[in-house]
């Protein structure tokens, strides 16, 4: 029996009962918001229905204020569907048109991958959008376009001809069809673009209830901290004496990790030629592991023969740390005399037996630099010696790294959705496993070729059973979770859709994984333990995130252009941004963004420290050893391995929506957020690259790799996005510190924008502090240390009294350095720490303090300025 009064009923039948007036219309071929037509020439086979009379709230499991909020709005939106004579697996059908208008849409551009799209028509979209968001200014509005997932079919996007968008839909399996849908997009309007994105997806979660919102789910324990992933610095040959190494590198520099990621390369796996029980020999570079499978679910040997305390006593073994770029570049040297082969036979060459004899000859020389440097690890293992299983392994090495980095609170390492790149080697363990022929989505075919997509279609992947899905990943997970491993990043996410013709659809696969996958984090990793990689495609976010809280919103950080440009070492990072910001507006209602690692010295370095440090989300770097610029990193991070970290995610602000940042000549990417006590905007020269629908490949636009004027302004800051910001923005003057300028300004909300010209790779970051006036005549604003990117993060606590004989403002900083304030008098008391200071004050109203970092208070310093 249902309990009485239930709120969620209660409220559902009082506003479906209300006389709320319905904004969308479909009448006469015309879709209208507000009474405005939208899309033109809408086929007759498309319906539009109100969202109150497709869903029926009472039966989500969403809390019952998301249930509330969304019912109170559910009059601002609807389900677009529409019907056909014939069933059919994969269905193509117009939705209407547009032209003349300023769209915004996100779109694949590979399997995994997402990024940005402006234009002005339906035609001008590209395929697999994800969603779609159109400007309306002549209601002073926005409307989204959202396909989401109907029954067995996912749908994306797509161009069509005269404006038209098109609307795919898709099972994944020739066996799956249908011919009628009624609510496979959903569409909303409002007067705010960020609101926008809250509010439709908070419908449609409570529509599918098949995933759960950010604002649901806790975080990672690595949000708010400073990690190292090892992909870079070893790709396959990563080994224990390596990360120890790495690690032990920042320590020795007092900047101490709170997480590391052991990247691919610490699994058991092997090709499906290789002996059944033994790991494939000398892998380096990536690319060469994507048709190996996992053949068991402990560590490879390499880990396996670690011996507890091989590091810690005073004979502790040595490891050269030049031995991984030695492997590196000499496995690069044999991928390049393959490439130069496949080169000269496409070119109609006939002999191409010197370069195969040069090809054998570096190869050779690869694998006798395996054998001459050798493991730093001594030869056996727990059985052959009859020791305790304790002392040998993954559990013995995790115990040992956080035995001598007393910081180190996580360890986490990588493994692909399916185990490895090419999944599980069928009879390698007790599951139901076997190969499964790859069948690309037609939606891809208009993406970019992808080197890991081709290998993966190769060999196809090693497919467990759906059926024990729940069973694969507590296998690997449980067996992480005992060697003292406390987290994942769950790479090659969206392959499932490859494999799904005979188990039901991608979507029923897909349930299957990601629940199997939700249950094993539950119990294996407390529920959050998961950075989720490769992954940016609608069906999972609908499918896959009632666990997961924290995922990659950008492709890979590429040190330098895997094509070959020459440009495109500068050019990529920009790109890699605009990934970020953008993909952050729908993926961070889900998840938490996460913005990738990066490499501290690379030559645009700075450049993504600028943006990491505002991004909301944890930092990490993927430095090679001995390759770190330590002063970089000490701007991102505290001694404790902890970060200033805003209180949200950052967003574009709203005049670059509908704006290219990447190559239109003349825009900046800006991004806004907020401290506790300070609003942010970072502005970031892009321009330089972009996608190229033909080539179907991202190029450099050299031509507008070049300085950009810009403007920044206050009221860039949504400050109503943030309940605890409000205040902040009714602000009646700011102080404004340019972070890389030096620079501090004095701004009202009248005040016109600052005029800004930010040089090509480089960035400025605005910190805007509302200006408090203390007693008769004292104006008061602190910026915090400005020896940290984000300066304004720094401060913990800020407290004013404003009356008074004594008007005071006390501030909890953290951190260690140059701590300034603008003070337009000099204070008549300092105190530090309870202890009276003597500030250096100037007539410009720069207030400067040097402080310590304090180990016993956790780098925590009180001040009181007295005026």
């Amino acid at each position: 029996m249902a309990p009485p009064n239930n709120p969620v009923n209660s409220i559902t039948n009082l506003l479906q009962s209300s006389s709320l007036e319905k904004c969308f219309d479909l009448c006469d071929g015309k879709l209208s918001v507000n009474g405005l037509p939208l899309l033109h020439d809408v086929p007759s086979n498309v319906t539009f229905t109100p969202f109150s009379s497709v869903c029926n709230a009472s039966e989500s499991d969403a809390p019952v204020p998301l249930v509330q909020r969304v019912q109170a709005l559910s009059h601002k939106g609807g389900f677009l569907g529409f019907s056909l004579d014939e069933p059919s697996d994969s269905i193509l059908n117009s939705l209407g048109s547009f032209t003349d208008r300023n769209f915004l849409s996100i779109f694949r551009f590979k399997t995994w991958w997402s990024t940005q799209w402006v234009g002005t028509s339906g035609s001008g979209l590209q395929m697999e959008t994800q969603w779609l968001v159109l400007d309306v200014p002549e209601i002073k509005s926005y409307v989204m376009i959202l396909p989401i997932i109907e029954g067995g079919f996912r749908s994306a996007l797509r161009p069509g001809n005269d404006g038209h968008v098109m609307i795919f839909a898709e099972s994944g399996s020739s066996r799956v069809k249908s011919s009628f849908f009624n609510s496979i997009a959903y569409v909303h309007v409002s007067e705010n673009p960020f609101n926008l994105m809250k509010e439709a997806f908070s419908a449609v979660r409570v529509h599918l209830n098949t995933f759960k919102l950010l604002e649901e789910k806790s975080l990672p324990s690595v949000v708010d901290k400073f990690g190292w992933c090892t992909w870079d610095a070893f790709y396959l040959t990563v080994e224990p004496a390596g990360v120890w190494q790495g690690v032990k590198e920042f320590a020795d520099a007092g900047v101490n990790p709170r997480f590391i990621i052991i990247d691919d390369g610490w699994q058991s796996v092997n090709g499906d030629a290789d002996e059944p029980n033994q790991d494939a020999k000398n892998l380096v570079l990536g690319g060469e592991q994507m048709t190996s499978r996992l053949y068991s679910f402990e560590e490879c040997e390499k880990f396996r023969r670690y011996k507890g305390g091989s590091f810690l006593g005073p004979n502790s073994l040595s490891f050269n740390p030049q031995r991984p770029k030695m492997l590196i570049t000499k496995a690069i040297e044999v991928e390049h005399a393959i490439k130069a082969r496949d080169k000269a036979i496409l070119s109609g060459a006939t002999d191409v037996s010197e370069i195969e004899a040069k090809i054998n000859k570096v190869k050779q020389e690869l694998d006798d630099m395996f054998k001459g440097e050798g493991s730093s690890l001594p030869n056996g293992n727990h059985e052959s010696c009859g020791c305790n299983a304790d002392d040998y392994g993954m559990k013995a090495f995790t115990r040992d790294l956080r035995t001598h980095f007393k910081g180190l609170d996580d360890i986490w390492v990588w493994h692909a959705l399916c185990g490895a790149w090419g999944g599980v080697r069928p009879g390698a363990t007790h599951l139901d496993c076997k190969v499964v022929p790859c069948n690309v989505s037609p939606g891809l075919d208009g993406t970019m070729p992808d080197l890991a997509v081709d290998k993966i279609v190769e060999g196809g992947i090693g497919l467990v059973h759906p059926s024990q899905a729940g069973d694969f990943f507590d296998s690997m997970h449980s067996h992480l979770a005992k060697s003292g491993v406390t987290g994942v990043k769950v790479d090659v996410i969206h392959t499932l859709e490859y494999v799904s013709e005979d188990y039901g659809g991608r979507v029923s696969l897909s349930k299957a994984y990601y629940n199997g996958l939700s249950e094993s984090l539950s119990k294996n990793f407390k529920g959050t333990g998961i950075i989720s990689s490769m992954q940016q495609c609608n069906d999972f976010f609908f499918l896959g995130t009632k666990q997961i809280s924290m995922g990659r919103v950008g492709d890979d950080f590429w040190f330098q252009d895997p094509n070959g440009d020459p440009n495109g070492v500068f050019w990529l990072q920009g790109v890699h941004m605009v990934h970020c910001a953008y993909n952050s507006l729908w993926m961070g209602q889900i998840i938490q963004p996460d913005w990738d690692m990066f490499q501290s010295d690379h030559v645009c370095a700075k450049y993504h420290a600028g943006s990491r440090a505002i991004c909301g989300g944890p930092v990490y770097i993927s430095d090679s050893l001995g390759g770190h610029d330590f002063d970089l990193i000490k701007k991102l991070v505290y001694p404790d391995g902890t970060i200033p970290k805003c209180q949200q995610f950052a967003l574009p602000t709203r005049d670059c929506l509908f704006a290219n940042p990447l190559f239109d000549n003349k825009s900046l990417l800006k991004l806004w957020n907020f401290n506790k006590h300070v609003g942010v905007i970072g502005a970031f020269n892009c321009q330089g690259a972009g996608w190229d629908g033909n080539l179907r490949r991202i190029i450099g636009h050299p031509q507008c790799y070049k300085p950009v004027l810009g403007s920044v302004h206050v009221t860039d800051i949504e400050w109503d996005q943030c309940k605890a910001a409000i205040g902040m923005g009714e602000a009646e003057e700011y102080v404004v510190y340019l972070d890389q300028a030096e620079t501090l300004l004095l701004v009202t909300p009248k005040s016109d924008p600052i005029q800004v010209a930010i040089q090509p790779s480089s960035f400025e970051i605005f910190s805007f502090v509302p200006l408090k006036t203390l007693g008769p005549v004292a104006k008061f604003a602190p910026i915090g240390l400005t020896n940290m990117f984000n300066s304004g993060g720094t401060i913990q606590e800020l407290d004013y009294t404003v009356a008074g004989e004594a008007p005071q403002a006390r501030i909890k900083i953290k951190g260690g350095g140059n701590f300034l304030a603008y003070s337009n008098v000099a204070p008549k008391t300092c105190y530090v720490n309870g202890a009276e200071a003597a500030p250096e004050w100037s007539a410009d109203g720069k207030l400067k303090l040097d402080l310590p970092w304090i180990e016993e208070a956790d780098g925590i310093s009180k001040l009181t300025f007295v005026f």
